[in-house]
């Protein structure tokens, strides 16, 4: 056998394999012999053809068919012996069968030959969370909110109240148009942006009363308009009181105390921003190594990413796109994220291999007994274990547990400052 490997580019090779009769002949002696059992010829009985007849007739078909087997077991052994990282299928672009020779040329594509740059020196801030009394009874209170009941009131509403009425847009004479009323309209302002004109012109209002509203909002596309509310409600949601009986209630009886469920509030709280924290940090170590090594991507390993994002975004929307929505053009917008996938994929690799990092059945165990004692140990290690070792989970297991080696290996070589940093509020 002979071969001769071209560079096309960064992230494409073709590579030409030459093979002799004697390298070729036993697959395409098979070959021609499973062809003469199954190709019925008029005159002839089935599997008595004469070969000349069989290859006249299937010659083609079964050069081809002696092309890609014979494609796919040499391309495998030399990427081997070469040391060559495909990131694609090879593709046949072309073959030539001659009595005595076959030559076949392969198209596909490879990771990139880089070096990393040194990033020792790289800095980074870490949010340190602080979970105060105080955001602990914010979130509980929006708890109990999920379990609030809206009662109307004879007040003026506050900004935290719905005020209910049927609103109407004015011509330009300040006279309702009739087509465009709308009826029976709920505003919740709580939710509506601080400066929204609604919220601004409706707190404060009454049940009864007639308020006219200027809609000259300066970051709107719309030309401004104007609306009158006639309003005929004001409901203001009751919160019930937080008692033993509604902690039972709320949690299924997997706590019995307020003291206990606000412990857990608390807890929670903290294991989210956590969370956030460390991602958000991992978010900026990545950032930052993709913008100081710009590598060139292959394009399938794009695709792939590209793929990925369109479909989270798909399940994101319960499955499917609206009616009339351009994924093609959507696809198109998510590619420059798709490459950023892909370079933070190859400089993960680079790091494992510079680092001769890998994961073994101790540390699939580790994990499986760390995540077991999650949640109060109410997972079996074992089981867990079990699960983790089996052929479904194992390779999904095993890449989690390299990320989380690969960060490791980054954070112990950067600089990371903690920060003080409070919950940022918020009111869903």
């Amino acid at each position: 056998m002979q071969k001769n490997i071209k560079n096309v580019n960064e992230t494409e090779q073709e590579l030409e394999i030459i093979l002799s009769a004697e390298e070729f002949g036993t697959e395409y002696n098979q070959e021609l012999e499973e062809a003469k059992r199954s190709i019925q010829i008029k005159g002839f009985r089935k599997g008595h053809a004469p070969a000349g007849l069989i290859k006249k007739l299937a010659g083609p078909s079964i050069e081809a068919t002696i092309a890609e087997k014979l494609a796919s077991k040499y391309f495998g052994e030399i990427a081997e012996a070469e040391k060559i990282k495909p990131a694609s299928r090879a593709q046949i672009i072309n073959f030539t069968f001659e009595p005595e020779q076959l030559t076949i040329q392969l198209s596909y594509e490879i990771h990139p030959e880089f070096d990393l740059k040194d990033f020792s020196e790289y800095s980074f801030t870490k949010a340190k969370y602080t979970v105060t009394d105080k955001d602990v009874a914010s979130e509980i209170n929006l708890i109990l909110k999920g379990h609030g009941t809206l009662v109307s009131i004879d007040e003026a509403a506050l900004s935290t109240d719905t005020v209910i009425g049927d609103v109407y847009k004015l011509d330009e004479a300040g006279e309702p148009i009739e087509a465009e009323k709308t009826e029976n309209h709920h505003f919740t302002l709580e939710y509506l942006p601080e400066e929204n004109p609604f919220r601004k012109a409706l707190t404060g209002k009454k049940a009864g009363e007639s308020v006219a509203i200027e809609n000259d909002q300066k970051d709107s596309a719309a030309e401004p308009s104007k609306y009158r509310v006639n309003i005929s409600e004001i409901k203001r949601l009751e919160l019930p009181e937080l008692t033993d009986d509604l902690v039972k209630e709320l949690t299924g009886q997997k706590f019995e105390t307020v003291a206990d469920f606000t412990a857990d509030v608390h807890i929670q709280i903290e294991q989210h921003f956590l969370l956030k924290s460390d991602e958000d940090l991992l978010e900026a170590i990545s950032a930052k190594m993709i913008d100081e090594n710009p590598i060139p991507t292959p394009e399938s390993m794009v695709a792939s990413f590209s793929k990925m994002l369109v479909e989270n975004a798909k399940r994101q929307m319960g499955g499917r796109f609206p009616k009339g929505f351009d994924e093609e053009q959507f696809r198109l917008s998510m590619k420059p994220n798709a490459i950023r996938h892909a370079q933070w994929l190859l400089i993960s690799q680079k790091i494992a291999e510079l680092d001769n990092l890998e994961v073994s059945d101790d540390d699939i165990k580790a994990y499986a007994e760390k995540e077991a004692g999650k949640n109060g140990g109410v997972a079996n290690a074992e089981d867990l274990l079990s699960t983790y070792m089996s052929s479904e989970f194992r390779d999904y297991i095993t890449d989690t547990i390299l990320k989380d080696k690969i960060y490791d290996i980054i954070k112990s070589k950067v600089t990371i400052t903690e920060e003080e940093t409070p919950i940022p509020a918020h009111n869903a």
